[in-house]
C-alpha cells in the first residue's frame, strides 16, 4: 500500500494526493487543500445517507426472498404482487403529471439524435478514438465491414480491391437518392458537382452524363463547402439535423474511379462518447483510479495525446480540430470535430480505500469521481484549452445502479454540493440516469421527477437490468434461459416504458431518450439490417461498439426523423406495469438435459473469457470470443447477467455444484484456447487451483445469490489486487 498523506480530515494516497496538487487543480482556481476539505465535508454530511440507502437496498431484497420464497409454489397473482411491492416501499404511486425543466443543454443531446460510444477512459487510445469518432468515412465503413460481402471477387484481401471499391460507390449512391434526392436523376448519374450564383446565394448544381444539369430535390439541404486551390473540395449537407460531406478530389485513387470525383463520403456519427469510469475499466486502487482521471483530464484540457504500433508503424493520436467551412450565404460554418463528451461515474455502492477518514474507514468512490471529474470539467467549462467539448458549459455525468428515486435525489444532492465546492453555477452538472435496475425502472417517473432540472438522458440496457431482475426474484424460481429473456414481457415492457415515461415528461426536444449497445462489433450487415429499431421506437440515441459501428448506425438516424417519430408516439398508452413485473420464470420440466447443459456451458465460458482478462491484465472492456468464437463486446454488465443466472439455476437445484465445476473447467481450457496467441495471457487449465481468474469465476456464481444485487465488482477488485501483487513479486 502507498503512503498515505493527512490532509483536511482525510487520508489520502501519496499518488492520488500528488496528482490532484500538481495535475488536476493548478488553473482551475480550486486549491488542493480546499479541494480536500470539501470532499472532506461532503463525506461527513452525504456519507451517512450513502449507507441508509445501500442498508434500504438489503433490507427491501430481504422482504423480496421472503416473498418469493412463500409463494413460488403458485402463480403470482399480479394485483396482490403490486400491492406487496407498495406495501414495503418498493413501488410507489406516480405523483401528478410533470415535465423536465432542465435546459441549456447542448443540441448534440436535446435536438440532434444520432449514435452513442461508450468506451474505457483508462485506455488513452480508445479514449480518443471514441471522441475522434464525431465523423466517420462511409466508403471505409462499407469496404471494412461485412456490409459487403466477401464474395464473387469482392474479397477485401491485403491490396485495395477496385471491384470492392465500386461497389462501395454503389451502395453510398443508394444512401445518397435515399438522403439527399436530386430532381429528376440519381446521384449514380452525376459527372461533376458544382456551385452556382453569387458568393452571398449559393446553389448547389448536379451536372449529368448525359450534359444536362439538376438540383437537390430539397436545396436547403446545402448548407456549406470549402475549396481547395481554387476548386470545389468538400460540400456539406445535412438531414435531420446530421452533417454529411461529399469530399472531392478527381485525383485521388477513389476519386479517380467515382464520376464525380468523391474521394470519400464522411458522415456526422457519434454526436455523443461517454467516457466511462466505471463498468468498462479495470480500476481497482489509487494507481489505477489516477491512470483514469489524467485521461479524462487531458480530454476536458484538449492535450490528451498517445502513440501506438500499427502496421509495424508508429501512430499518433490526439483530438480533433474542428471543421470549417463556407455557409451558401458566403459566412463562416464551424462545426466540432469531437463527439460531446459525457463521463460515467461509479456507482454509490462502491467504496475505495485511495481516500480514507481520519479513523482509516473508505469512502464512497462516487463522491471522490464526482469531485475530480468535475474539478477536471472546469478546464472546459471556462475555455481553458484549445478544443471546447460543451458549448453550453455543462458537465454530463452519467450514474450508473441507481435503485429507486432516493437514491436520485441523493445523487441531486451530491451534484450540488460539489458545485458547491468548486464554485460552479447551479445546475452546471447534469445528469444521465441509466435505467438499468428494476426498482428505477417501476419507478421511472418519480426518479425522473426528483431531477428535472438536471435529467439529459434515461436509457434501457438489457444485460445490467436482467442481471437486477434475476437477483431481485432469486428466491421466486429457475429463471428463462438468457436467449429467451430478450422475449419475455418484462423486457418488452421495459423497452417500451422507457420510452413512455420519457415522452410523458417532457423529454422530446430537451433530452435523450437511449437504447442499448450493439455487442457483435463483427456483425456489422446484421446490425445494418436490425438497429434502426431503435430510432423507429422513439429513442434519440443508441449505444454501438465501434466508431465504424456509428457510422453505420448514423445511416438509422437519416432515415428516421426521431423529433417526428416521437411526436407521433406521444399520447400513445403507457407500457402495462402488470407485464414488466411479471416473472420471467421457466418450468424446469421445459428443460432437457441437453438445454441445461448448453445453457451452462455457454456462461461459464462467457464468465472465464471476461474474468481472465480482468483479472489478469486489466482490461475491462474488450472483444471477448464466444463458445462459437464470435467476438463480442463483454464488460461487467455481461458478467453480472451471466454468473446471477447460473447462481439462479444453482439456487434452484436446475444444476450441480460438481456440474457447475466440470463446465468450468472444461472452458477454461477453451478459453485458453481462445487466448492462445495474446500477449501477456495467463492460461488457466494447467493449474486451476492456483488461477486467481479462475477462483473469480467461481467465486461468482457460488457466492451470486448473497451479493448485493448480484454486482461483481467487489470479487473482480479482490481479485484483481491479489494478481497486481502476485505480479508484482
Amino acid at each position: 500500500m502507498n503512503k498515505m498523506i493527512s490532509t483536511k480530515g482525510l487520508k489520502v494516497d501519496d499518488t492520488l494526493y500528488r496528482f490532484v496538487a500538481s495535475e488536476l487543480t493548478p488553473g482551475t482556481g480550486i486549491e488542493s487543500d480546499a479541494f480536500w476539505a470539501a470532499l472532506n465535508d461532503i463525506v461527513m454530511d452525504l456519507g451517512p445517507d450513502n449507507k441508509t440507502l445501500l442498508d434500504t437496498r438489503d433490507q427491501l431484497q430481504s422482504r423480496l426472498d421472503a416473498w418469493h420464497g412463500d409463494h413460488h409454489d403458485r402463480p403470482v397473482e399480479p394485483a396482490a404482487y403490486r400491492q406487496f411491492l407498495m406495501d414495503i416501499g418498493y413501488l410507489l404511486h406516480d405523483g401528478d403529471d410533470f415535465a423536465i425543466t432542465v435546459d441549456g443543454v447542448d443540441p448534440e443531446i436535446c435536438s440532434v439524435a444520432g449514435p452513442q460510444l461508450v468506451v474505457p477512459v483508462d485506455n488513452a487510445r480508445y479514449a480518443l478514438n471514441a471522441a475522434n469518432a464525431r465523423w466517420g468515412s462511409l466508403y471505409d465503413a462499407f469496404y471494412g465491414t461485412d456490409v459487403i460481402p466477401e464474395s464473387d471477387g469482392l474479397e477485401k484481401g491485403d491490396a485495395y480491391n477496385p471491384g470492392r471499391g465500386q461497389r462501395v460507390i454503389a451502395e453510398s449512391h443508394v444512401f445518397m437518392d435515399e438522403t439527399f434526392p436530386l430532381q429528376g436523376a440519381t446521384h449514380a448519374v452525376v459527372r461533376q458537382y458544382r456551385l452556382t450564383g453569387t458568393d452571398e446565394s449559393r446553389e448547389l448544381v448536379a451536372e449529368l452524363s448525359d450534359g444536362s444539369q439538376t438540383g437537390l430535390a430539397d436545396p436547403d439541404a446545402f448548407v456549406g463547402f470549402s475549396e481547395a486551390n481554387g476548386e470545389l473540395a468538400c460540400i456539406l449537407l445535412c438531414n435531420n439535423g446530421l452533417h454529411v460531406e461529399l469530399a472531392i478530389d478527381p485525383t485521388h485513387p477513389v476519386g479517380r474511379s467515382h464520376p464525380a470525383g468523391i474521394k470519400d463520403i464522411i458522415l456526422e456519427s457519434a454526436l455523443t462518447t461517454i467516457e466511462d469510469c466505471e463498468d468498462s475499466v479495470a480500476s481497482v486502487d489509487a494507481k489505477d483510479k489516477v491512470a483514469v482521471y489524467r485521461n479524462w483530464l487531458g480530454l476536458m484540457k484538449g492535450t490528451l495525446e498517445t502513440s501506438f504500433l500499427k502496421g509495424g508503424k508508429t501512430r499518433q493520436r490526439s483530438l480533433n480540430p474542428d471543421r470549417h467551412y463556407t455557409a451558401p450565404d458566403g459566412s463562416p460554418l464551424t462545426l466540432s470535430g469531437r463527439s460531446l463528451m459525457l463521463v460515467r461515474n461509479v456507482g454509490m455502492h462502491m467504496y475505495t480505500d485511495a481516500v480514507v477518514t481520519a479513523d482509516g474507514k473508505p469512502i464512497p468512490e462516487a463522491f471522490l469521481d464526482a469531485m475530480v471529474t468535475v474539478c477536471a470539467a472546469i478546464f472546459d467549462i471556462r475555455g481553458l484549452g484549445p478544443f471546447c467539448n460543451s458549448r453550453s458549459k455543462n458537465v454530463y455525468i452519467v450514474k450508473p445502479k441507481l435503485h429507486g428515486p432516493d437514491e436520485v435525489s441523493a445523487t441531486v444532492s451530491l451534484f450540488s454540493r460539489v458545485e458547491q465546492a468548486l464554485g460552479l453555477d447551479p445546475g452546471t452538472i447534469k445528469i444521465g440516469i441509466m435505467d438499468e435496475e428494476r426498482r428505477t425502472t417501476v419507478n421511472l417517473k418519480e426518479c425522473v421527477r426528483r431531477a428535472k432540472d438536471r435529467v439529459i438522458f434515461i436509457n434501457t440496457g438489457f444485460l445490467d437490468r436482467t442481471g437486477d431482475e434475476i437477483h431481485t426474484i432469486m428466491a421466486a424460481g429457475p429463471v428463462l434461459p438468457k436467449a429467451q429473456m430478450k422475449q419475455a414481457h418484462w423486457m418488452l415492457s421495459y423497452e417500451d416504458w422507457n420510452v413512455d415515461i420519457g415522452l410523458e415528461t417532457g423529454f422530446s426536444g430537451k433530452a435523450q431518450i437511449g437504447k442499448g449497445m450493439w455487442a457483435m462489433p463483427d456483425a456489422m450487415r446484421e446490425m445494418l439490417e436490425t438497429k434502426m429499431v431503435h430510432p423507429q421506437a422513439g429513442a434519440n440515441t443508441a449505444w454501438v461498439p465501434s466508431p465504424t459501428a456509428a457510422t453505420l448506425h448514423a445511416l438509422h438516424y437519416h432515415q428516421t426523423d426521431v423529433n417526428q417519430q416521437q411526436r407521433s408516439l406521444m399520447g400513445k398508452r403507457r407500457a402495462s406495469l402488470d407485464d414488466l413485473l411479471t416473472l420471467p420464470l421457466v418450468d424446469p420440466d421445459t428443460l432437457s438435459a441437453a438445454d441445461i447443459e448448453s445453457e451452462i456451458r455457454n456462461n461459464a465460458q462467457g464468465i472465464l473469457g471476461y474474468v481472465v482478462r480482468w483479472i489478469d491484465m486489466g482490461i475491462g472492456c474488450s472483444k471477448v470470443p464466444d463458445i462459437k468464437d464470435i467476438g463480442l463486446m463483454e464488460d461487467r454488465a455481461t458478467l453480472r447477467i451471466s454468473s446471477q443466472h447460473m447462481a439462479n439455476w444453482l439456487h434452484h437445484g436446475i444444476i450441480s455444484k460438481d456440474q457447475v465445476d466440470r463446465v468450468l473447467q472444461e472452458m477454461a481450457a477453451v478459453v485458453d484456447r481462445q487466448n492462445e496467441n495474446t500477449p501477456g495471457y495467463r492460461p488457466m487449465a494447467p493449474d486451476v487451483e492456483n488461477s486467481i481468474a479462475f477462483t473469480a469465476a467461481r467465486e461468482l456464481i457460488f457466492m451470486g445469490v448473497d451479493r448485493p444485487n448480484g454486482y461483481t465488482e467487489w470479487t473482480l477488485s479482490e481479485k484483481r489486487r491479489q494478481a497486481k501483487q502476485q505480479q508484482s513479486r
